[in-house]
């Protein structure tokens, strides 16, 4: 269809549509910059989607069954904020639609969950948003089978462009979805065949229908610009018993000059032609304007879900006070009360046992303790479970076959699994965690990156964290990893050195509510070092003293993880050779540089030797603590990793690369001169 017949078709649904184009295209040449083409291609089906299907209700961003809408092709931004401005959103005045990628405005270049209720996830880096909807989907179908459809009945809509079928996260994500039969969970498919270099055949010639049909998805192929065939394919969708896709043939940039070229896909700023397709498109609204009529259309959209999000309210008022206050806590993101009670019984009994044991082994044995009192976790492992220990014997599986089961079989897909993480997190009403072995967080990086980005309490358990793991060679054995997360912003990485550290660290990422963690974990057997109960979490401080030194306090050792071990085994010997020696167990450094200046310098007083402990390199934020805070505290040293490691038992590995007591012992007397 050109313009002018689907104008004369559907004249109120092009009024609605031609809204989110103008707005598109007055927002994008105000900024001089952004991404005009997408949102203009997508206006038809997200007027159908808006006006027909989605059950929201502006004036309630966050209500819990509201369907979710996730823009995964995120660079076409314009289309989310011209909805929320559109229907009404009290966040999403005009002003903002003016400040459109200005600093402050909460319309910025990509969508940010952060900024604005009324988007759901952050997106831009492609691929992701698509892949975060499978954690949706799979959340929602989680907590319908725990509180029931009256609570949790809705579904996940997605709008994904062919950059994000491209990207190699989207394979994952589709696999999962279609082998965990995601029913509600709908992704459209921006089938305009242009990419920033060209037309997609420049670069891909995969068919798209075929590779969802493989997957076990439930699939139809409609004309992106058509309100009849748009709407008949959701209702078709939404009756499927499999997740769907609908691949929308569109036109980018719809009715500008710049339609179906590469060009469409960004900036549209000549005014000429800007005025052109405003033209085209029968309207003759100024600058940021919108009739007044249109604007009450979709303000009224904006309203219609008030009535079902009413009713929902009043069947949650219908639920006894033990399950809206179980239902309230989950969605707040809050621990249960006897989750810290939980803990330091638990913490009790390891002291008093003094087990040797991997604290991959210790984590397992944590989350024994932790999933009967917290039904709200969801954990899984891609590929490795035997290995990350990450399944306790209460959970269950998570499949079509039962959706109260709480552990997941992710399969070998790490970075789909923290993507579906992410999704499950932002969804409300879970806390998810996974594991893989350490080095693999290079195939989740991304998605780490925007836990962190999206402030979402996500909890990653990556075992096997050092050359540790031994024969599994270097391939296997991170020495870099360590540095990359601790210089991820808004990151907790932890590496306990015990049973008790460890479950101090599942405490402190079970509580958190705007930080994800990573529990960076053993293969290798450690002793238990703290064996006085403390009922204080001292991971807590991020770094503390375990062991005074016995006279003049001539060295500090601060270690983390297994060669805190090493570090009291090297301060017995200097003891014995009358060194006086402090060991400082560092299990965390952002929450040690969270501390006053006070207690850091406390734990870390100036005078005497410093030395450094720990199987990896020492760019991972080690020269703040070695070389003092002012640069100049104290003489130090680093016992570590410069190169890859090697095929070996560990025993071995650790003698090979000097990281032993003996070696410890050497550094500080050659400090002390």
């Amino acid at each position: 269809m050109d313009i002018a017949t689907l104008r004369e078709a559907h004249p109120d649904h092009w009024m609605r549509a031609a809204a989110i184009r103008t707005l598109t295209l007055d927002a994008v040449a105000g900024a001089n910059s952004g991404h005009s083409g997408m949102p203009m291609g997508m206006a038809d089906v997200a007027t159908v989607l808006f006006g027909k299907h989605l059950k929201f209700d502006a004036s309630a961003p966050l209500w819990p069954d509201r369907d979710r809408f996730i823009l995964s092709a995120g660079h076409g931004s314009m289309l989310i904020y011209s909805l929320l401005y559109l229907t009404g959103y009290k966040e999403m005045p005009l002003e903002e639609i003016k400040n459109f990628r200005q600093m402050g405005a909460k319309t910025a270049g990509h969508p940010e969950n952060f900024l604005l209720d009324g988007v759901e996830t952050t997106t831009g880096p492609l691929g992701q948003g698509i892949s975060n909807a499978v954690g949706f989907a799979m959340a929602e179908e989680s907590l319908r089978a725990r509180f029931g459809a009256k609570l949790q009945n809705h579904y996940t809509y997605v709008m994904a462009g062919d950059g994000c079928l491209m990207e190699g996260v989207s394979q994952e994500a589709i696999a999962l979805a279609g082998r965990q039969k995601l029913g509600k969970l709908i992704v459209f498919w921006d089938n305009n065949n242009i990419t920033i270099d060209g037309t997609v055949d420049v670069s891909d010639r995969t068919d798209q229908v075929a590779r969802f049909k493989s997957a076990g998805w439930h699939v139809q192929s409609i004309d992106g610009h058509d309100p009849e065939q748009i709407d008949a394919a959701i209702e078709a969708a939404k009756k499927s018993k499999k997740p769907s896709m609908i691949a929308c043939k569109t036109h980018i940039a719809l009715g500008h000059a710049a339609q179906d070229t590469s060009k469409g896909h960004g900036a549209l700023t000549n005014p000429d032609q800007l005025a052109a397709a405003k033209a085209a498109y029968g309207v003759n609204w100024g600058p940021y304007e919108v009739s007044p009529e249109v604007k009450a259309e979709w303000e009224e959209i904006g309203a219609k879900g008030r009535h079902e999000r009413v009713a929902w309210e009043a069947r949650f008022e219908e639920q006894s006070e033990r399950r809206q206050a179980e239902f309230n806590r989950v969605f707040a993101g809050d621990a249960p009360k006897k989750l810290s009670a939980t803990i330091k019984a638990f913490k009790k009994q390891i002291s008093e046992t003094a087990p040797s044991l991997a604290t991959r082994a210790s984590s397992q044995k944590v989350l024994e303790v932790i999933n009967p009192i917290m039904p709200e976790t969801i954990g899984g492992s891609a590929d490795l479970t035997g290995s990350n220990n990450t399944l306790t014997g209460d959970m269950g599986v998570f499949d079509e076959t039962n959706r109260k089961g709480r552990y997941v079989y992710y399969g070998i897909r790490e970075h789909g699994m923290a993507a579906a993480m992410n999704g499950m997190a932002l969804h409300g009403g879970i806390r998810p965690y996974g594991g893989t072995f350490f080095c693999f967080t290079d195939y989740a990086r991304p998605a780490m990156r925007l836990s962190a980005l999206m402030r979402i309490p996500v909890t990653y358990v990556m075992t096997h964290d050092s050359i540790g793991l031994g024969e599994d060679g270097p391939t296997h054995q991170p020495v870099e990893h360590l540095a990359i997360c601790r210089a991820t912003p808004n990151t907790l990485t932890i590496r306990p050195a015990d049973t008790v550290e460890t479950a101090e660290a599942w405490e402190i990422a079970l509580t958190a509510q705007k930080t994800p963690s990573v529990l960076v974990l053993t293969r290798q057997n450690v002793p238990t070092l703290r064996t006085e109960h403390k009922t204080a979490n001292l991971v807590s401080k991020g770094a503390y003293v375990l062991a005074e030194a016995e006279g003049k306090r001539d060295a500090i050792l601060i270690a983390t993880g297994s060669e805190v071990a090493i570090a009291m085994e090297a301060r017995k010997i200097l003891q014995e050779n009358g060194i006086g020696t402090r060991v400082v167990s560092m299990p965390c450094m952002e929450l040690f540089a969270e501390q006053d200046e006070a207690y850091r310098r406390k734990v870390l007083p100036a005078g005497p030797v410093r030395v450094g402990v720990e199987a990896a390199v020492r760019e991972g934020g080690w020269d703040r603590w070695l070389l003092g805070e002012r640069g100049r505290e104290a003489k130090q040293a680093f016992v570590g990793m410069t190169r890859f490691g090697a095929s070996a038992p560990a025993e071995e590995l650790y003698e090979k690369f000097g990281i032993t007591a003996g070696n410890v012992v050497a550094q500080v007397k050659a400090l002390l001169g």
